[in-house]
């Protein structure tokens, strides 16, 4: 089984100072639904047995839009509540989502507003390793999802929720910006990893989760992809932008 992980459950207050209603950023259009971003994501994400979506905000709103517009994915499409979308953290949404998963297979995780070139993804999808990925953007703290390796080889992410400042505690191979993408090859492995976290590790951010996972794989034991187009669509005018590239 190929599944892939699109959480699309926060309140997107930033998005929503630019609209004239709340909207859901995933959800949202300029002149045709299949221009949203939902859309465009799993369009470039490929063929999966099971699209698990997670949401919380305007939740109703998205089952309305499944229905209508994803009509053609059929029971592939799993819809999934998380009913802590307003006092949890991002990693509640992963876990929600992982949760979903029946069978063992490999789990691809894709946060739920972001724009990335398609061929690059194929990287993704075509690896039989684990994937981290990165783009090509500078490193700001207050907007950025740093990752490092270690001097042995290990992933380390970095991430600041009062977008102030990130520290480096050691020394290190590389850094980078994290594309926000990743791909779990052992079912088995992934819910281990779930299982190993506390509660208030779940109700943090989804990086929680991911660490548990990487964190003691050597450099050999996964393929890092770097896209070059890729867009996190934090407000209206991100979308704008990346509406031309579709």
């Amino acid at each position: 089984m190929k599944y892939l992980i699109i959480t699309v459950a926060g309140t997107a207050t930033r998005f929503n100072r630019d609209t004239d209603e709340d909207t859901l950023k995933c959800l949202y259009y300029t002149d045709n639904p299949q221009y949203s971003l939902l859309i465009q994501l799993m369009k470039n994400c490929g063929t999966y047995d099971k699209y698990i979506i997670v949401g919380g905000n305007l939740y109703e709103r998205l089952e309305k839009f499944v229905k209508e517009e994803l009509s053609s994915y059929g029971d592939k499409v799993k819809l999934v509540y998380n009913e802590h979308f307003k006092d949890y953290g991002s990693g509640y949404s992963l876990y929600k989502g992982i949760e979903a998963i029946k069978e063992r297979g490999d789990v691809t995780f894709v946060e739920g507003d972001l724009f990335f070139n398609a061929s690059a993804f194929q990287q993704v999808y075509n690896s039989l390793k684990n994937v981290i990925t990165i783009n090509r953007e500078p490193i700001y703290s207050n907007k950025a999802v740093a990752l490092y390796i270690n001097a042995d080889g290990k992933p380390r992410y970095l991430y600041d929720t009062n977008h102030q400042t990130l520290m480096v505690p050691e020394p290190f191979k590389a850094i980078f910006n994290s594309a926000q993408m990743w791909k779990f090859v052992s079912t088995e492995n992934l819910l281990k990893a779930v299982d190993n976290l506390s509660e208030a590790q779940l109700q943090g951010t989804n990086l929680e989760i991911i660490q548990a996972y990487f964190g003691d794989m050597n450099d050999d034991e996964y393929d890092v992809v770097a896209f070059n187009d890729w867009y996190n669509c934090n407000t209206v005018a991100d979308y704008n932008i990346v509406r031309k590239l579709m």
